[in-house]
């Protein structure tokens, strides 16, 4: 009796086996994707790889516009001191110097500004009276505003500034009333 109740519990464990079994294979293709549903899972990834991609040729291409653009900044910081004593220059000889000197200074000058501006360089427009703004200004001192309309305005400019495209290179340096 004990070896036929082993065998029903064998041949019971077997039946539930085999049970399992197809349960488990009934959920294995119930659980296998469709050809339709794989395809929209790749169409998806490659969609987003392709807006990935895209997203960064644009992205490298600002890069390396932004990159030439300012590639040149250096030499141009280096070339305003140049410049500063041109304009220094055609104030003295303006003042002491010929007619035929003061026009060969011009001359070249006038070359070596317009050589920069077509790389870029802009002088900022700053004059007396003008708000000061420390996104383009440097007070280098204050001084007693002459008039109270200058109270916290440029009383005078000491230093042009220069920008580079849109980015300031070198303020202005002014002197602000208080």
């Amino acid at each position: 009796m004990e070896n036929q109740d082993i065998n029903e519990e064998n041949i019971n464990k077997h039946e539930e086996n085999a049970n399992e079994s197809q349960n488990n294979q009934q959920e294995n293709v119930a659980e296998t994707p469709t050809a339709e549903e794989l395809l929209a899972v790749e169409k998806d990834r490659y969609i987003r790889l392709y807006a990935e991609f895209e997203n960064y040729k644009k992205r490298t291409s600002k890069e390396k516009m932004e990159f030439f653009q300012y590639a040149n900044q250096d030499m141009m910081i280096s070339m305003l001191g140049v410049l500063d004593d041109f304009e220094r220059a055609l104030k003295e000889i303006a003042k002491n110097g010929s007619e035929a000197d003061l026009q060969g200074v011009e001359l070249i000058y006038n070359k070596f500004k317009n050589k920069l501006t077509e790389k870029g360089l802009k002088a900022m427009e700053v004059r007396a009276g003008d708000n000061f703004n420390v996104d383009f200004h440097e007070a280098i001192t204050q001084i007693p505003a002459p008039t109270p309309e200058l109270k916290g305005k440029i009383v005078d400019v000491i230093e042009t500034g220069y920008t580079l495209g849109d980015k300031v290179i070198r303020f202005a340096k002014v002197v602000t009333g208080n």
